[in-house]
């Protein structure tokens, strides 16, 4: 079953699928709405109790629903400015650091770090940093926050194609973070610059940020540079950006920069605000 799943994403027509179930999830019918929360809440055992609101009814429409907030106090941020935590509820894919330009995905997979960014320049001052990717199931919470503070300098979107990034598909599709599409965000921080990396997957409605909103897909890569007079600056813990349908986050740094906690491996489950490491 699983090379049959496989398989079919190299010649379902990928943008369509996640045109047509984005259209499922704006839908403001109720009947409908509240039907497809439901059973996603039943087949997911989405926790809703941590949640700030309990009942299908509350949502406007299914993405309302999937990006939800959560109460105050139900994740907790590290006090400690030292320590760098996971930006987001899911699970380890990989985690170490970048050797001669690549970027592992899986066992005996890996990829450009060049063709993840989608910038050469960055990629080289990067090179040899920390990595880490982190994947959000359908029952996750689906809003990524700060994991430092930073100053936003540019934004980078990447049409690309839209395969699922579950462990099974990043075993065997080869340069899978690097040929979906993505929206690569680069702060300047107090730990050099970092890049973190939304990528898109398969029935991916839409990426927003904070700043900008949904980040509409044209057919090149796009380019916005963020400079004074109004920088975009956000604090540890705010919110970065969300997923309306699920997907993947891609940290990098700088070399000497971060130092990853020895327990933390691939395939761990982590929540936001957990600790993965250390800033040098």
């Amino acid at each position: 079953m699983t090379k049959l799943f496989i398989a079919l994403q190299y010649v379902l027509p990928q943008h369509l699928l996640s045109r047509l179930v984005g259209f499922l999830a704006r839908t403001e019918w109720s009947i409908l709405k509240n039907f497809l929360i439901e059973q996603f809440i039943r087949s997911f055992k989405v926790n809703m109790t941590e949640c700030d609101r309990t009942e299908p009814t509350e949502f406007q429409h299914f993405n309302d629903f999937f990006t939800r907030s959560l109460k105050d106090g139900a994740r907790v941020i590290p006090e400690d400015a030292t320590v760098c935590f996971s930006p987001v509820d899911g699970a380890i894919s990989q985690i170490g650091t970048t050797e001669n330009g690549r970027v592992v995905q899986a066992k005996g997979q890996d990829y450009a770090l060049a063709d993840l960014l989608a910038d050469d320049e960055l990629a080289a001052r990067l090179q040899g940093g920390a990595f880490t990717t982190l994947y959000l199931s359908p029952k996750d919470y689906h809003r990524i926050h700060m994991p430092f503070d930073g100053t936003l300098t540019k934004m980078i979107h990447v049409p690309g194609a839209l395969f699922s990034v579950n462990t099974a598909t990043a075993d065997a599709v080869p340069g899978l973070f690097a040929r979906n599409e993505r929206v690569v965000c680069v702060f300047d921080t107090e730990h050099g610059e970092v890049a973190m990396v939304l990528v898109g997957a398969m029935i991916v409605a839409s990426i927003s940020t904070a700043w900008h909103g949904e980040v509409t897909p044209v057919r090149g890569i796009q380019r916005w540079d963020y400079k004074d007079p109004t920088p975009v600056r956000l604090k540890r813990g705010d919110e970065l950006g969300r997923f309306a349908l699920g997907s993947t986050v891609v940290m990098c740094t700088e070399p000497g920069k971060l130092e990853w906690d020895d327990e933390r491996d691939s395939g761990d489950d982590v929540r936001l605000g957990m600790p993965l490491g250390r800033w040098s």
